[in-house]
């Protein structure tokens, strides 16, 4: 790649940049206004799932601040704000035959309100893990292609119905592949799935996850064909996923060509595995080699679907890892390519530096590499970055004076917006958008709320008070840098 001198880089005058936020990350309200249970809500439940016995009953207790949290918004400069609806809060049943909850649906058409009277566009995520409980107990939720797939649909729908003339982009699923293993194969996500017995007494980490995968795969399609059928032609606008586990793959030894081979199929067991889908039209031949049947295929039907179903590709991305082969025939329960993740590589260099969450190694090159990547991949599509941001080590014990002054997290977008613009200034990636993970601390899923990601403060314990941090502050100015040049 070029290195040209940072005094030329820029991004685009018009880039929408922003934050982002998890409905049942943020919300809370869980038994307000008619809202059903989704999975997490059961999840959360289970003795030791969740560090410290959290959940997210009140959370941010967004659902009754959301005027404040766009007054904050405001405040930072922010162009953009992606959220996720509650699927459960809309449908509280969650099927397609089942009532909508007309309380619910007024709370996403008041925000979506509240956010373009201030001058912020809506970025509308559909589902980010938290499929009504309902479904779950009904047919399997996620193992049953067909039924949720129409009750996707049917949702998505009613969305589009309520907000398709007020939202310009939409997101049908965010991390499809955090749903599948997360939640199917290591059991430590919602609905908690695993082979191992110790962990749950139901499931197949074999097969499930990939079978999750294709069911939301065909509930993407469906939706976007709704919507490019019944709702852009008079509204316009543009639908896309938002893929994650987008770490970048550096071999552990560049010069062993078994490692530089390995980097790239763990780069196609978690992104191509639904990036080729989408662009491509069928699963990595990696994937169908070390999976073969359990890996299910593609009916034409299912093709015709899927296969060009993404007007623009979002990029959730924090961190980068060595990858180092395995020799040994790869375990029923792999999914990474037979591949094994390291920190350090062979001369015990250290990736990037430590953070809270011990999968988070931040690296702002290995961000610039994958955009090329995925660029390259997938004939240079329009690209969102949805999330990106960093745990700091240590930071939920700080004193919050210490707290506030977060440098890490700052110089942490530095980089990470820095290495954004080479990508788009120097290699040809057409990146549009981005928004920082995220506006404030919430329910960090099974870390409950031991684990801090936002760039502002919340005072769980001391009645939700919002204080940002100085990164809220510094990201303005780190974008005017770039930004219109």
């Amino acid at each position: 790649m070029a290195t040209n001198g940072s005094a030329a880089l820029k991004l685009p005058s018009d880039f929408l940049w922003g934050y982002a936020t998890a409905s049942y990350q943020i919300e809370g309200g869980a038994h307000q206004d008619g809202r059903g249970e989704s999975i997490w809500d059961v999840f959360c439940r289970l003795p030791g799932k969740i560090k410290g016995g959290h959940d997210g009953e009140v959370a941010c207790d967004s659902y009754n601040r959301y005027k404040d949290d766009v007054a904050l918004l405001k405040s930072l400069g922010s162009r953009c704000y992606r959220f996720s609806v509650s699927w459960s809060r809309v449908i509280p049943l969650g099927g397609r035959n089942d009532p909508i909850n007309q309380e619910g649906l007024q709370y996403y058409i008041n925000l979506v309100d509240e956010l373009r009277a201030n001058g912020i566009e809506p970025m509308v995520t559909l589902f980010h893990w938290d499929l009504p409980a309902e479904l779950d107990k009904r047919y399997g939720g996620l193992l049953n292609k067909t039924e949720v797939s129409l009750d996707f649909e049917r949702y998505a729908r009613v969305m589009f119905e309520a907000l398709g003339s007020k939202v310009d982009k939409w997101v049908t699923h965010n991390e499809p592949w955090c749903s599948s293993v997360l939640g199917y194969s290591f059991g430590v996500f919602a609905p908690g799935r695993t082979s191992k017995r110790n962990k749950s007494p139901v499931g197949d980490s074999s097969t499930e996850p990939w079978i999750v995968g294709h069911s939301l795969l065909l509930a993407h399609g469906r939706a976007v064909k709704a919507f490019r059928e019944d709702f852009k032609p008079k509204n316009g606008g543009q639908i896309g996923i938002v893929l994650n586990e987008g770490d970048w793959c550096y071999p552990w030894d560049p010069n062993d060509p078994e490692d530089v081979a390995g980097a790239q199929r763990k780069l196609e067991f978690t992104i191509g595995w639904f990036g080729d889908a989408i662009y491509k039209g069928e699963y990595p031949e990696s994937m169908r080699k070390q999976l073969g049947d359990r890996l299910p295929h593609f009916t034409d039907e299912e093709r015709a679907l899927i296969k060009g179903s993404n007007d623009f590709y979002g990029m959730n991305h924090y961190c980068a890892h060595y990858v180092k082969h395995r020799s040994s025939p790869p375990e029923p329960e792999d999914h990474l390519g037979n591949t094994e993740t390291l920190t350090q590589n062979v001369h015990g260099e250290q990736v990037g530096p430590e953070t809270a969450s011990d999968w988070l190694w931040p690296n702002p090159q290995g961000f610039r590499h994958l955009l090329g990547w995925i660029s390259k991949r997938y004939g240079r599509p329009a690209i969102y970055v949805t999330e990106n941001g960093t745990s700091l080590k240590g930071e939920n014990d700080l004193p919050l004076e210490k707290m506030l002054e977060d440098d890490f997290r700052v110089e942490f977008y530095r980089g990470y917006v820095k290495a954004m613009a080479e990508a788009y200034t120097h290699d040809d990636v057409d990146v549009r958008g981005y928004m920082a993970w995220s506006l404030m601390d919430n329910f960090e899923w099974a870390d409950g709320y031991d684990c801090r990601f936002g760039v502002t403060y919340v005072d769980y314990a001391g009645g939700q008070k919002r204080i940002p941090k100085k990164s809220a502050k510094e990201l303005p100015v780190i974008f005017k840098q770039y930004i219109g040049k």
